[in-house]
């Protein structure tokens, strides 16, 4: 039995189901900041450029895309481990590069929300969807 396999099998009987409501918030959470992203697209190209980051328009047309389809299917529980693996670079990138240069204690600063979201993230890659998500429904009816 291989390790992924006795991961997913020990997140399937241990997962409470208050982990759900955590799940539903942080594609929330992602969902709106896509959607915050795609209407100020101006605003993610001068934080990519004040951190040193390359601000291509193509950049931020995929990291706006990507928080607002993850968040999706984060909500729905849809391809959950996927999801938050794509997720996890940008946000640490948005931990490193953008929001510790900031500060944790300025006024724009959105660092604590930026590292709960990435600990999150961490949390469902290992963790999965639950049991109240598409990935256990299509898991348990594989027709």
């Amino acid at each position: 039995m291989g390790m992924l396999h006795q991961l997913n099998d020990w997140s399937t009987t241990h997962h409470p189901r208050w982990l759900v409501i955590l799940r539903v918030a942080l594609g929330f959470s992602l969902f709106l900041k896509g959607i915050s992203f795609i209407s100020n697209t101006v605003a993610l190209q001068t934080m990519l450029q004040s951190s040193g980051l390359p601000s291509n328009e193509w950049l931020t047309t995929v990291i706006a895309c990507i928080h607002l389809l993850g968040g999706a299917l984060m909500i729905v529980g849809l391809f959950t481990r996927w999801v938050a693996l794509v997720q996890i670079p940008i946000l640490l990138g948005a931990v490193i590069f953008i929001n510790a240069k900031r500060g944790v204690f300025a006024a724009e600063s959105e660092f604590v929300l930026s590292l709960v979201i990435l600990l999150l993230l961490i949390f469902f890659f290992l963790e999965g969807g639950g049991r109240i998500s598409f990935d256990d429904f299509f898991r348990r009816n594989p027709k």
